[in-house]
C-alpha cells in the first residue's frame, strides 16, 4: 500500500507540491492526474526517494523507499524511459538490474517475452530504441521481481494504439492479482477504462480524489414532461433553477427526489426523471484544473468562408479527413 501524508516540497520561493495526502491500495489502479507542471512528477519522485520532500511522508508498505532493503524488488519504478543506459543492449540491462536485485537469469527472458521485446530486438543496444520500444524496457524492468506495487509515471508514452491496449490489459492483471498501481498520465480516456480509484493534483494541491465511479457521475437531474412549460413553472415555485436541455426537458442541479415532489405537488405528468448524465474524465479533469491550464480554454475560431490553405478536397495530404 502508498500512503502519502501532508507531503509538500518548495524549491525557493516555489511550492511544487502543497501538503498532499491520498492512499493507494492493494488491488487496485489509482490514476494519478494534472496538467504540465502541477506537481506529478515532483511527488512521484519523493515517492521513489529520489526527491527529498520539504516537509511530510511517503511511504510504500509502511516504510520510506530508501529504507526498504533491495528495495527493486519490493517495488517496480518507471520515471523516464528514456534514463536508459543507451550504449547497452536491451538484454544487459534487464541482466544488470537481475543480478543486482538476486533474481534467477531465467526472469530475463521472461520479462522480455511479457512486454514483446524480440531476442533480436533484446540484442539491439537502446540507444537505437524508438520511445515504444523503451517503455516496454522500461516496463520489464519495473516488474523483473514481481514487486508488490508499481509506481509508472506516463508509461504509454510512445506506445501504438495496439501497444496502449496490453499495456492495459497487463496492468489490470497485475492490479487483479492484488498489486497496488499508482499510474500518472496524460492520456485520460485509457486512465478512464483502467483506473479504479483517480487522484487529480492541480497547483500543488489535490483537487478531487475518490472512486472513479463516485467522481464522474453525473450531478443533478435530468426532467421531461408532456407539458414543458408547466414543469419549468411547477420547478420555479419550489425555487429549483433549471435550464432548458431538450424541446421538452429540463436539466437542474436538484436532487431527482426534490425535483419528483415538487412536480408532484404540481400535478405535472413526467415523461422521464432520471440522475445527470455520466460526466467524461476529460470534461472533468478540464473543469478541475482550469487554473492550472499552460494552455487558456477557448472555443475553436469559426472557420472564414471559402476554401483554406491546408483543408478542402485539393489538400494532397487530405487535411479534411
Amino acid at each position: 500500500m502508498i500512503e502519502v501524508q501532508n507531503l509538500s516540497k518548495r524549491y525557493g520561493d516555489h511550492l511544487a507540491v502543497d501538503a498532499i495526502s491520498f492512499t493507494c491500495r492493494p488491488g487496485s489502479v489509482t490514476g494519478f492526474l494534472g496538467p504540465n507542471g502541477a506537481g506529478k512528477s515532483t511527488t512521484l519522485r519523493m515517492l521513489a526517494g529520489l526527491t527529498h520532500p520539504t516537509s511530510g511522508t511517503a511511504t510504500i508498505g509502511g516504510h520510506r523507499y530508501a529504507d526498504i532493503p533491495n528495495p527493486g524488488a519490493q517495488i517496480g519504478v518507471l520515471l523516464d524511459a528514456s534514463a536508459q543506459h543507451n550504449g547497452r543492449t536491451g538484454r544487459e540491462v534487464l541482466t544488470i538490474a537481475s543480478h543486482t536485485m538476486g533474481l534467477p537469469k531465467n526472469r530475463v527472458d521472461e520479462m522480455l517475452d511479457l512486454v514483446g521485446l524480440s531476442p533480436k530486438e533484446a540484442k539491439r543496444r537502446v540507444g537505437n530504441y524508438s520511445l515504444g520500444m523503451r517503455q516496454r524496457l522500461g516496463i520489464a524492468q519495473s516488474l523483473l521481481a514481481d514487486p508488490q506495487v508499481l509506481v509508472l509515471d506516463e508509461p504509454a508514452n510512445g506506445l501504438d494504439p495496439a501497444g496502449i491496449h496490453w499495456m492495459r490489459q497487463l496492468l489490470r492483471h497485475y492490479a487483479d492479482r492484488g498489486g497496488t498501481v499508482l499510474l500518472s498520465s496524460h492520456l485520460l480516456h485509457e486512465i478512464e477504462v483502467i483506473a479504479d480509484e483517480i487522484i487529480v493534483i492541480g497547483n500543488g494541491k489535490i483537487v478531487a480524489q475518490g472512486g472513479k465511479e463516485e467522481l464522474l457521475a453525473g450531478a443533478g437531474t435530468f426532467v421531461r414532461a408532456l407539458e414543458p412549460d408547466a414543469l419549468a413553472r411547477a420547478l420555479s415555485v419550489a425555487g429549483i433553477h433549471v435550464t432548458p436541455a431538450t424541446a421538452d426537458g429540463f436539466t437542474t442541479d436538484a436532487d431527482p427526489a426534490d425535483v419528483g415532489k415538487a412536480v408532484a405537488a404540481a400535478g405535472v405528468a413526467l415523461i422521464e426523471l432520471r440522475p445527470g448524465d455520466r460526466a467524461g474524465l476529460e470534461e472533468l479533469f478540464l473543469q478541475l484544473t482550469a487554473g492550472n491550464q499552460r494552455d487558456p480554454l477557448a472555443p475553436a475560431p469559426t472557420p472564414a468562408a471559402g476554401p483554406q490553405p491546408g483543408f478542402g478536397p485539393a489538400d494532397p495530404l487530405g487535411g479534411q479527413a
